[in-house]
Formats: structure tokens, C-alpha cells, sequence
């Protein structure tokens, strides 16, 4: 499914929409301006792409929500070349706009499905993370610490410690915290055993898999 004039129309709309919503930073909104979200789905739901709403992907999951991915990526305040971790690959989409800022990506998927699917079809649109693994979120990717931005794209119960104990001075970790309704954490390390917390009202996700084997 190729992009269109339309698709671009319906981009700029969603934007506004963002804009109107209270997302100030342009870098974002630029990303979401770019991004071809309705390829991130399935085609008989093109209608719903660019409309600010979550959308079943399968495997029990969601694309989140645009205002959701562009506000959890401004609360990140990262910068060209920073590197990243993202818990929660699905659809590819909230990885193509950490790309589209310049970041280093690393991305961890529990969903087996939606692995493979997003390893396959980012690459095709361009989007090359610097890792896409499969694996448990809960854990982090230790081997590739300390990140500048860490961002969990589903609901959390804690906060797992080893995501705070990846972080560079600094860093921010963008967490929504909590189980039908999750209040969005923002921890930014302060020292090497301090951090601050703030919150960013309520949101709705997807549980965040924790592999308990």
C-alpha cells in the first residue's frame, strides 16, 4: 500500500490534532508527519490509521494511540545520536519515530509474532534500529547500557529496577505505571543511586509480558 496526497492530508490533520492536544515539540510532530502510519496496519482498517485512537495489531496488542506516542517520545527529551532503548517493538511504529528524531534505537519485543514481523518490515520502509530483539522487557539490555532514553510502550505494574540501573546520568525513563489505568512515570536519574520522579496523568495500555520462567 503506497502513500498518497491523501494519506499526507490526513497526516497534517492528525497533526493539528496533536498540536491542538497540547505536543509542542516540533521534531515529534514532524516524525508524525512523516510516517506512513496507515502501512503499520492492516489494510481493511486504513480509515482508522490516522485517526488518534489505538488499534487492535494482533497478538493481543495495540499501535498505540499518536497522542500517546508522540507525548511518552517529547517526555523522553532526547537529542540527534542519543541511544535509546524501547521496550515493546509492536507494530514498528513508535521505533520509525525515535528513527525518524536521529536516535540510536535498541528495541526489545516479548510477542514472537510481532518480532518477526517488525525485524522484516521496518528495514522495508528504511527504518533500521540498531538491534531488534526478542526478549524480556523487564530485564533491559544490559549489554548495551547506559541509554540516554529508555521508553516502555505498555502498562507496567512496577518499575522494573534493572531499566532504572540502565540509565546514563541524566536519562530518562518514560514508564506508564499501574493495571487498567496506568499513570505515566517519568524517572530521571540524578546521580548513581538517586533519581527523580514525576507523573503525567493517566493513560491506557497493554500489560507489559514479563517472561517468569
Amino acid at each position: 500500500m503506497k502513500d498518497t496526497f491523501t494519506h499526507q492530508g490526513m497526516r497534517k490533520k492528525l497533526v493539528e490534532t496533536l498540536k491542538n492536544k497540547g505536543i509542542v515539540n516540533t521534531r515529534v510532530l514532524e516524525a508524525v508527519n512523516k510516517i506512513p502510519r496507515h502501512l503499520f496496519m492492516d489494510s481493511g482498517f486504513i480509515d482508522h490509521a490516522y485517526v488518534d485512537k489505538a488499534f487492535p495489531i494482533g497478538a493481543d496488542q495495540t499501535i498505540s494511540q499518536p497522542y500517546t506516542v508522540a507525548r511518552q517520545t517529547e517526555l523522553l527529551e532526547v537529542q540527534a545520536g542519543d541511544k535509546v532503548l524501547e521496550i515493546g517493538t509492536g507494530s514498528g511504529y513508535q521505533t520509525a519515530v525515535l528513527l525518524e528524531l536521529g536516535l540510536q534505537v535498541y528495541t526489545i519485543e516479548r510477542q514472537n509474532e510481532l518480532f518477526k514481523k517488525a525485524k522484516l518490515f521496518l528495514p522495508k520502509l528504511g527504518y533500521r534500529p540498531k538491534k531488534i530483539i526478542f526478549g524480556d522487557g523487564y530485564i533491559g539490555l544490559a549489554e548495551k547500557a547506559p541509554f540516554k532514553g529508555i521508553i516502555v510502550t505498555a502498562g507496567a505494574p512496577y518499575v522494573p529496577k534493572p531499566l532504572l540501573a540502565q540509565l546514563k546520568i541524566g536519562g530518562k525513563l518514560v514508564i506508564p505505571v499501574g493495571d487498567t489505568i496506568q499513570i505515566m512515570n517519568v524517572f530521571t536519574r540524578t546521580s548513581v543511586t538517586e533519581f527523580k520522579k514525576e507523573e503525567f496523568g493517566e493513560f491506557r495500555f497493554v500489560p507489559l509480558l514479563e517472561d517468569k520462567n
